[in-house]
């Protein structure tokens, strides 16, 4: 008998294709919304990592300012050719690079990890919070739900780490960044196109 209720409750559950106008017209606007904030994190990443990594080459002296002078010159040239490649491409990882005589949580890097890490952890969290929400509704079984909802999270951990990783450990960390972004840009894609198909579906 237990099993019948709990097989009635199931079947009482909504779907987003039975949601009233209103509630479908916030599910579409509450997905937009995420998805400019991913297209913007997505933009970031290009100019911020796969660009530096993969295209950046050699700075040249017509793109200096010819007003500076000599020393300025060698030192805006230093910093350019320190910045290398991207973080795969860096010859040694940025903990190399740090004094000896600061404490960890003293560093420029730490600190700036630490910025990084907890404004990412809060804003991409909360992204999945609201699709994992709009998730609940769509026509799947439990199981697939219930992966679609865990699965952001790994992959925004999984990002998180990689750059703790890369900045410590090794440069070559950077690649974690393709497993970790890929899983939760997935799982953003299927759940925005399944949202819409299920409400708008004619």
């Amino acid at each position: 008998m237990s099993k019948n209720k709990v097989s009635s409750g199931t079947q009482r559950w909504p779907t987003l294709a039975q949601f009233p106008m209103p509630a479908k017209a916030l599910v579409s606007i509450v997905i937009l919304t995420m998805a400019i904030a991913m297209s913007g994190a997505l933009g970031q990443i290009i100019v911020h990592d796969i660009i530096p990594t993969f295209f950046s080459g050699q700075p040249t002296e017509k793109h200096l300012d010819k007003s500076e002078n000599s020393d300025q010159h060698a030192s805006k040239e230093s910093d350019l050719n320190s910045s290398g490649r991207g973080d795969l491409f860096s010859e040694e990882s940025v903990q190399a690079l740090t004094p000896k005589d600061k404490p960890l949580y003293q560093t420029e890097q730490s600190v700036w990890t630490l910025k990084w890490t907890h404004i990412h952890l809060f804003g991409i969290n909360m992204i999945f919070i609201f699709m994992g929400a709009i998730t609940l509704f769509l026509n799947f079984s439990i199981k697939t739900r219930t992966w679609l909802v865990i699965l952001p999270f790994i992959g925004v951990l999984v990002d998180i780490s990689a750059v703790w990783l890369k900045g410590y450990i090794s440069p070559a960390f950077f690649w974690l960044h393709i497993p970790g972004g890929g899983l939760f840009g997935i799982v953003f894609a299927i759940v925005a196109v399944r949202a819409f198909w299920e409400m708008y579906r004619t």
